[in-house]
C-alpha cells in the first residue's frame, strides 16, 4: 500500500468516525453538556468493543473446535456461567454475560424502561468480574465517568433512557470493521475530536494538549531508529495512551518484549488509557497504567530502566519544586544540582525521564520552546545535560500541530550511550501539510525528519550537527534557530537593475518637470 493510499484510507476512517459522532451529538444536543457527552460516548464505545472482543474470543475458540454455528451472543447466561466464565478472567481480564453484551442490549434499548439502571448494573458487573484476579487494578473504575443514572441525562427516567438509547443506537451505527486493524487510533482520535469540539470550558481541559497521531508516530520512529528490539516502553504522562499505542502500531509484537507502561494524574485520562489498551488488544498482563502524580509519587520505581520513553508532558505547568526541600535529594533530580522552577515543571519531567532511561535506551519528549533558552535553574539543568552528553537531538516542529494551541513545539531526544559529544539540530518547521484547522505531519514529512536523525548529514537551512564547545560558547542555548540558519525567502533584488530603473524614473521626472515649467511659462504670458 502506497503512502498516499494509506493516508487517504486513514482520512476516510477519520471522516466516518467524526460524522457519526456528530450525528449522535445532534440527537443529544441540549440535554448533555459537551464535556459530559464525551464521557458517555467514550464509555459506551468501550462497552461496545469489549463486548465484541469477548464474543470474538469465544466464537473463535468454538469455531476452531468444530462448532462453526456457535455464537456466544445467542447462548443463555446459565450456559455462559457454567461453560465460559471459568478461566476467562485469567485470559481476558474480565467477563461479560451474553445478555449483557452491547449487541443484545442495543436491540432492546428502545423498549427497555429500565435501560439506565440495567446499564449501570452491567458496568458494575464487568468491573466486578475482575475482583480477586490479577486484572482487578486494570479493570477497577473503568466506567466511573459513565453515570447512567445522572440527572445530566434528563430529569426523569424516561428522559435518561431516551438519551442513552440515542447514544447506544448511534454508536451501533458506526462501522469500524475489525477495530484492531483500523489505521487510525480510533478511540484516541474520537477523544481528541470530542475534546476539540466540546470542551469549551477551559477550566476542564486547561493545559492539556493532546498529542496528534502523526506526532506520536514521529516520536515512536525516533526512539526506535536503528533498534531491533527493546525491553519495554514508558510514558510518564500518558494521557489517553496514544503515544504508547503508536509504539504498538509501528512495530511488530516481538520487538517490544515486556509491554507498555504509563502513569497519569487525571482520573478520566487514566480510565481512557486503560480502555485504549484493551481496545487495541493489549492484554491486561502486557501493560501497567498507574494513576498518580509522576513527579511527586512515581509508581514504577521497582521497574528496571526502560529502553524507550515517549512523552508529551503538560507544557510549563506549576509544580511544588523547592517548596518541598526533600526533592533536591531525590535521586531523579539531585544530579543536576537544581530543581525545575516552581512555575515551569518541564525539566522535572525531563530529569524524571532521564532517570528511568536505560543505558542503551532513547527518550523522545515534546517540549515547550522556552525551555531551550531561558536562564536561571533551567540553564543549570541544560548545562548538566549537555556536559554529561545526554542530549542527542533537538527538533523544531511546525506551529499549529496540536489541538488547542498554535505554538510551534520542539522534540528533545536523549540517550545515555552517545559516541560523539555533539547535538543534532533539525529545523522541521516547514515539514507539514496545511489542513482546515491544524497543520499535520504527512508520512513524507516524518520520513524526512527520521532520515536526517539517522544520517546526520548537515543540510543548509535544515540541520546542523554541532560540537559541545559551540553550545558552551552560546551559553548552553539549545534553540534550533541559534544553530540552523533560516532561509531568506524574501525576493532577491538585482541592484544594477534597480539603479537603472531609478535612473529612468529620475529622467522621466526631469522631463515631466520641464513640461510643467513650459506650461507655466506659457500661461504666465497670456
Amino acid at each position: 500500500m502506497t503512502e498516499n493510499t494509506m493516508e487517504n484510507k486513514e482520512s476516510l476512517q477519520r471522516q466516518e468516525l467524526h460524522r457519526k459522532i456528530w450525528a449522535i451529538a445532534d440527537d443529544v444536543r441540549g440535554a448533555v453538556d459537551g464535556w459530559d457527552f464525551k464521557q458517555y460516548i467514550l464509555g459506551i464505545l468501550f462497552y461496545r468493543f469489549i463486548s465484541e472482543n469477548i464474543t470474538e474470543f469465544f466464537n473463535k475458540a468454538e469455531h476452531e473446535a468444530g462448532d462453526l454455528e456457535f455464537d456466544y451472543a445467542k447462548i443463555s447466561d446459565e450456559e455462559a456461567e457454567e461453560d465460559f466464565r471459568p478461566d476467562t478472567v485469567e485470559d481476558k481480564g474480565f467477563f461479560i454475560l451474553p445478555s449483557q453484551l452491547f449487541e443484545n442490549v442495543v436491540k432492546k434499548a428502545r423498549d427497555n424502561e429500565n435501560l439506565n439502571t440495567d446499564l449501570a448494573n452491567i458496568f458494575k458487573d464487568i468491573e466486578g468480574s475482575a475482583i480477586g484476579f490479577q486484572s482487578e487494578d486494570d479493570i477497577k473504575g473503568l466506567f466511573e465517568d459513565v453515570d447512567t443514572t445522572s440527572n445530566k441525562l434528563g430529569g426523569t427516567v424516561a428522559e435518561k433512557n431516551k438519551r442513552l438509547c440515542d447514544i447506544l443506537t448511534g454508536i451501533d451505527k458506526i462501522n469500524f470493521g475489525d477495530f484492531k486493524n483500523n489505521d487510525i487510533d480510533a478511540f484516541g482520535d474520537a477523544y481528541e475530536y470530542l475534546i476539540s469540539n466540546y470542551a469549551s470550558n477551559a477550566g476542564k481541559s486547561g493545559g492539556e494538549f493532546f498529542t496528534p497521531q502523526t506526532v506520536s508516530k514521529l516520536l515512536a520512529r525516533l526512539v526506535m531508529e536503528g533498534k531491533k528490539n527493546i525491553n519495554k516502553v514508558y510514558d510518564p504522562t500518558c494521557g489517553s495512551g496514544s503515544l504508547l499505542l503508536q509504539m504498538k502500531k509501528q512495530f511488530d509484537e516481538h520487538i517490544i518484549d515486556e509491554g507498555f507502561f504509563g502513569q497519569e494524574i487525571n482520573m478520566t485520562n487514566f480510565n481512557l488509557a486503560r480502555m485504549n489498551m484493551f481496545l487495541h488488544n493489549v492484554n491486561y498482563n502486557n501493560f501497567s497504567i498507574k494513576r498518580g502524580d509522576t513527579l511527586i509519587n512515581p509508581l514504577h520505581k521497582d521497574e528496571k530502566p526502560f529502553d524507550a520513553i515517549v512523552s508529551n508532558p503538560p507544557y510549563s505547568i506549576k509544580w511544588i519544586g523547592d517548596k518541598d526541600p526533600t526533592l533536591i535529594n531525590d535521586e531523579r533530580f539531585a544530579p543536576a544540582g537544581k530543581l525545575a522552577p516552581k512555575s515551569y515543571a518541564d525539566y522535572a519531567f525531563i530529569m524524571h525521564s532521564l532517570f528511568y532511561l536505560s543505558s542503551k535506551g532513547r527518550a523522545a519528549i515534546v517540549c515547550f520552546p522556552g525551555i531551550f533558552y531561558r536562564k536561571g535553574a533551567e540553564k543549570t539543568i541544560r548545562q548538566y545535560l549537555i556536559d554529561n552528553n545526554f542530549i542527542d537531538c533537538v527538533i523544531q516542529l511546525p506551529e499549529n500541530l496540536f489541538f488547542g494551541t498554535s505554538i510551534a513545539t520542539c522534540i528533545l531526544v536523549m540517550a545515555k550511550n552517545k559516541t560523539e559529544n555533539k547535538v543534532l539540530f533539525i529545523d522541521a518547521s516547514k515539514e507539514f501539510k496545511k489542513e482546515t484547522n491544524n497543520n499535520i505531519l504527512e508520512e513524507k514529512n516524518i520520513n524526512t525528519i527520521v532520515e536526517e536523525f539517522k544520517n546526520r548529514e548537515e543540510k543548509e537551512y535544515f540541520s546542523r550537527y554541532v560540537d559541545r564547545d559551540e553550545i558552551v560558547e552560546n551559553d548552553y542555548n539549545l534553540s534550533v534557530s541559534t544553530y540552523v540558519e533560516k532561509e531568506d525567502t524574501r525576493e532577491k533584488i538585482d541592484i544594477k537593475v534597480l539603479n537603472k530603473e531609478i535612473d529612468e524614473t529620475v529622467k522621466k521626472i526631469d522631463e515631466l518637470r520641464a513640461s510643467i515649467n513650459e506650461i507655466v511659462r506659457e500661461l504666465s504670458h497670456e
